[in-house]
């Protein structure tokens, strides 16, 4: 299962990954349009019953629009999970344009509540859009080097052992570091993953330093020339304050060892929390360069407005979303498709 290396012993290999099939690199290597659209459609399909039923509720015989629906629109949308300020905003601006007379019916509120989501999706995303492994193309510096972090609870086990498996199959080589030397089951855990996607792990015994499991991942990932480098790292809370010095200190170890690393600090975060999970992401963006979001769980809620909040929220772009609980559950984030599986059928 991996590589494992505990303290006085040397690193063994006792897996040999297999080269994956063609159907494997294909399947990993983009969906079509409408594929992303209907994975994403039955992730929010508990959102969008909610949202679809209320939204034609609002004007039962009649198309035309007025304040008093947009009040009661102002509900739905909260009920989504989208965030109060974010509600108001968009229906303050549905407002001015019902008073210029742009919106006649409940076809043109519907559109215009999409393109407000999709413009706050696009905004967030900015240039920093790219995948990872769009990334990675790109990069020059091998191994490329991913921490990824989040509270208890969140799927970063899971997530880390899906988006391996997502780059192996695009033909990366890749190492995951089991630096989450808190929790006394993690390693156990990544290993599990690390054995289904295919790929060699590194860790050490439950208290150890995490600084120096990522120093022994990152050596050996050079030594074997390997292109990326994952990291697990220990969940914790924004108020456990040891913990996040902690976090820098892997973040100045990466640095030292590989030029510009991390190159990447993915927050993971589960959908189901929805706005509680918000305030901890915020103190998370004050301890680390925190570069993009994975959005777990997402099929697990009727409340997938989340999406727009953490966007409107954190300003960060949203690179992955889970969608369920197979190595390939992990799909590429894409603002079109959300929004459209929203409001489609």
């Amino acid at each position: 299962m991996g590589f494992w290396r505990k303290e006085g012993e040397e690193i063994t290999s006792l897996f040999s990954p297999t080269s994956e099939t063609a159907e494997q690199r294909e399947e990993q290597e983009g969906e079509t349009a409408s594929g992303l659209l209907q994975r994403f459609k039955r992730a929010v399909a508990r959102t969008r019953q909610t949202l679809v039923e209320r939204f034609h509720d609002l004007t039962p015989g009649k198309r035309e629009i007025d304040p008093a629906v947009l009040e009661e629109l102002e509900e739905t949308l909260i009920a989504t999970d989208m965030g109060p300020r974010t509600v108001m905003e968009i229906l303050e601006r549905a407002r001015q344009a019902l008073d210029r007379e742009a919106l006649r019916d409940l076809q043109a509120l519907k559109d215009f509540i999409q393109s407000e989501l999709l413009a706050i999706l696009r905004r967030a995303c900015g240039d920093r859009h790219l995948l990872t492994e769009e990334r990675l193309r790109r990069a020059s510096v091998r191994p490329y080097v991913i921490l990824v972090v989040g509270v208890n609870g969140t799927g970063k086990t899971t997530t880390i052992g899906k988006l391996a498996y997502r780059l192996r199959c695009q033909g990366f080589s890749v190492l995951l570091c089991g630096a989450d030397t808190f929790r006394a089951a993690a390693a156990d855990q990544l290993e599990i993953w690390a054995e289904r996607a295919g790929v060699p792990m590194i860790g050490q015994q439950p208290g150890a330093d995490p600084a120096a499991v990522l120093f022994d991942a990152l050596r050996s990932a050079k030594a074997r020339r390997m292109d990326v480098v994952i990291a697990d790292t220990a969940g914790r809370l924004h108020t456990k304050v040891n913990l996040m010095q902690e976090l820098q200190k892997m973040c100045r170890v990466a640095a030292r060892e590989i030029e510009g690393a991390p190159h990447e600090v993915l927050l993971v975060l589960d959908a189901v929390t929805g706005q509680n999970g918000l305030e901890q992401a915020r103190r998370f963006l004050e301890a680390v360069r925190v570069t993009g979001l994975i959005l777990t769980k997402l099929d697990g809620t009727a409340k997938g407005g989340i999406v727009i909040a953490i966007a409107k929220e954190l300003g960060l772009p949203i690179h992955y979303v889970g969608v369920g609980e197979q190595l390939d559950d992990l799909i590429e984030f894409s603002p079109e498709a959300y929004v459209r599986s929203l409001f489609e059928a």
